[in-house]
């Protein structure tokens, strides 16, 4: 009888093995369904017998066997338990206090609390040929304690090289310019590859943050002399612009003072009044401007005879 049994298990598994992966909606619905078929299998008559002698042993032994029988998972744990190398149904104990049969039964503390781990630094090669050093910080958790424990066996180093292979490949992509500006989207589409590879380890990825991006040091000199060549183009296009707009108001000033000479004796008298107020101990003679301007016109009649006596 348990040979027939044997062969009825063995033949179960192997067409449920060999359906095909597009029946299942997700990886993650196959996951559970195989955890299922783990669960609910039976042990055999010899599992039976062996489970009844733990059982028996537990009452025989007491109070003794409660120190050994009885565990306590935190609020933040679970326990995976295994009977003879199955999954116990039900799936993952706790939080609180659970049972165990010695000698048959073993379990696993999951911790379901958010880890965080750091990526060293990578040497990657951007799309535009730039060697840059990136490193990056990856928070995640436990989702299904079941599932992480049945099918990987160290989910935090295997997300930890994951990580590390989902950062080049991402960033191999990317131009330096969109490394520096676009940390933000960066870090979004390596949090979605992420968890879409961990789902079928009952791993959540929450969050994938850049640290920093370090350029070799020529580049960073050559970055530097750049900016501070924009800086002084800025800084002289600013000052031309000041200078034009200052003498296109003086070009107004002297069309305004021309038209009026009312107003450049208002003028000749207010910078009278403000030379004698800032320097007190200078004595100022005002000058009339009749007689400047006579003595122009003289001036100008002049230099043509001094021209022809040159030519003579």
């Amino acid at each position: 009888m348990v040979t027939s049994v044997g062969h009825h298990q063995a033949a179960h598994v192997q067409s449920s093995a060999q359906l095909p992966t597009f029946l299942y909606k997700s990886t993650q619905d196959r996951n559970k369904f195989f955890a299922h078929e783990s669960m609910t299998g039976d042990v055999g008559v010899i599992g039976h017998i062996l489970t009844a002698v733990s059982y028996l042993l537990c009452i025989v032994t007491l109070p003794i066997s409660a120190c050994f029988c009885i565990k306590v998972v935190q609020e933040y744990e679970r326990a995976v338990i295994f009977r003879l190398g199955r999954l116990v149904p039900g799936g993952a104990k706790g939080p609180g206090i659970f049972f165990i049969c010695p000698c048959i039964d073993t379990y696993r503390k999951v911790d379901l609390r958010v880890l965080s781990f750091g990526v060293p630094p990578q040497e990657i090669l951007s799309k535009d040929s730039v060697t840059v050093a990136v490193d990056v910080v990856v928070y995640f958790r436990v989702s299904d304690a079941t599932i992480s424990v049945t099918n990987i066996e160290d989910s935090s180093q295997s997300t930890k090289l994951l990580a590390q292979t989902t950062l080049r490949n991402v960033l191999g992509t990317k131009t330096l310019a969109e490394m520096l500006s676009d940390r933000e989207m960066i870090s979004l589409q390596m949090q979605s590859t992420l968890d879409e590879a961990t789902l079928p380890w009952g791993i959540k990825v929450e969050r994938v943050e850049m640290k920093d991006v370090r350029l070799p040091v020529q580049l960073q000199r050559a970055m530097a002399a750049e900016a501070e060549a924009s800086r002084d183009a800025r800084a002289k296009v600013i000052a031309a612009t000041g200078e034009r707009n200052a003498s296109q108001a003086l070009s107004d000033a002297a069309l305004v003072l021309a038209e009026s000479p009312t107003a450049v004796q208002l003028r000749y008298l207010q910078t009278l009044n403000s030379i004698s107020s800032e320097k007190n101990k200078t004595i100022i003679f005002p000058f009339p401007i009749e007689m400047i301007k006579a003595i122009g016109r003289m001036g100008r009649k002049k230099k043509p005879s001094a021209m022809d006596a040159k030519r003579d």
